[in-house]
């Protein structure tokens, strides 16, 4: 859904002094399909000011400074930093990301700067920004949270999840609970 909201954002405005100057309101109208909608169009707002304010309204290239702006935390700053100035800082980690580390048995955190200390000690530096898209694009269409598509999936002989997704995805909230509880 942000790939679709931004795209039709990004024909009406192509500077941060754009988004700066834009009336906050207007901004709400144009990401209201998004969830928080008010929450992100002040910061996407903020963001914006701070990058006219003391960056000449250029994006800065170190997580340090990036971080430093409204709404951006270690996540989109991984993206920025990798896709837009091709430096692997850090391993996005995005639900899918999260999802399909602990499935694949790269890690069994759930906090996402956790995920990412364990993805990165397991892939080379290199591949952290493709790696991250690769498992977003597996994520959204092979591997579901809800529905993962185990039978045809590419990587179910090297996943020790394979099938017991399934089963734990269509579970009960609670018998999921339960499960993982013991576990523990």
């Amino acid at each position: 859904m942000v790939n679709k909201v931004t795209a039709e954002l990004f024909k009406k405005r192509r500077t941060a002094a754009d988004y700066a100057e834009a009336p906050i309101e207007e901004l709400e109208k144009d990401i209201h399909s998004l969830g928080f909608f008010r929450n992100k169009a002040r910061a996407i707002k903020a963001c914006c000011k701070t990058l006219v304010e003391k960056h000449g309204g250029q994006v800065p290239d170190s997580m340090e400074e990036l971080v430093k702006l409204d709404g951006v935390g270690r996540k989109t700053a991984n993206v920025v930093l990798g896709n837009a100035f091709g430096r692997n800082e850090g391993v996005v980690v995005d639900t899918h990301v999260a999802r399909l580390g602990r499935r694949l048995g790269l890690t069994e955190q759930t906090n996402p700067e956790k995920i990412e200390q364990d993805l990165a000690a397991k892939i080379p530096r290199d591949l952290w920004t493709e790696f991250s898209h690769w498992l977003i694009w597996h994520g959204r269409r092979r591997c579901s949270a809800r529905r993962p598509q185990c039978e045809a999936c590419e990587l179910r002989d090297l996943c020790p999840s394979a099938d017991t997704a399934v089963k734990e995805a269509s579970a009960p909230k609670r018998k999921r609970n339960a499960r993982r509880a013991k576990k523990s």
